[in-house]
């Protein structure tokens, strides 16, 4: 599935937008390791002449939709109150925004290199990422660092337990049907609206 000229858009309805975070610490046994997704979100993918991919997602969407290794199970009132206090005392309601500086398209349209800036707790900083369209998916992943945007990692049990400083943020698009333009779209094939593929 080769990413050709067009404008591609991205959002829930077509798209995941994930962050993952992982546990640090003696008391690590204690908390989980967690999969977020921002359920309000737009992106833009242009790969016309001068390529650009810009994103824009409410902080307070994000949802706790998975939390594994913990020594109990994460509840629905665990998950409701991660999801305040990152609402509410991490974003504390700013903008997340990302707008691209430069983008590589790959030479046979497999793929791009991206390099911008992010727009995170109020704070702007560079970041890259990769973009893949393989095996029916279109995927990009990114690692921020919390601290460059001076956002303090979580930490309880008197620093026993804590969230590294280090976060996975990943988007993913299913692809299917046969390679057509769609709409003009830049991915020379239809996207699977249920974000799986064929």
């Amino acid at each position: 599935m080769a990413i050709g000229p067009g404008t591609l858009k991205l959002g829930p309805e077509n798209a995941t937008l994930t962050v993952e975070t992982k546990r640090l610490g003696a008391a690590s046994k204690a908390g989980h390791d967690l999969l977020i997704e921002v359920t309000a979100w737009e992106a833009e993918l242009d790969t016309s002449k001068d390529p650009a991919i810009t994103l824009k997602a409410d902080g307070g969407s994000l949802r706790v939709r998975e939390g594994t290794g913990g020594v109990t199970t994460l509840e629905d009132d665990d998950k409701a109150g991660i999801e305040q206090t990152i609402d509410e005392e991490v974003l504390k309601g700013t903008p997340i925004e990302f707008r691209s500086t430069a983008v590589e398209l790959d030479p046979g349209g497999t793929g791009a290199n991206v390099q911008g800036e992010l727009e995170l707790a109020g704070q702007r900083h560079p970041v890259s990422f990769e973009l893949r369209s393989e095996d029916g998916r279109l995927t990009g992943r990114a690692t921020l660092t919390q601290s460059d945007w001076g956002i303090k990692p979580y930490t309880a049990l008197f620093g026993t337990l804590k969230v590294a400083d280090e976060v996975e943020v990943g988007i993913e698009a299913g692809l299917s049907g046969p390679l057509v333009a769609v709409d003009g779209l830049g991915i020379e094939s239809a996207l699977d609206p249920g974000g799986q593929g064929a």
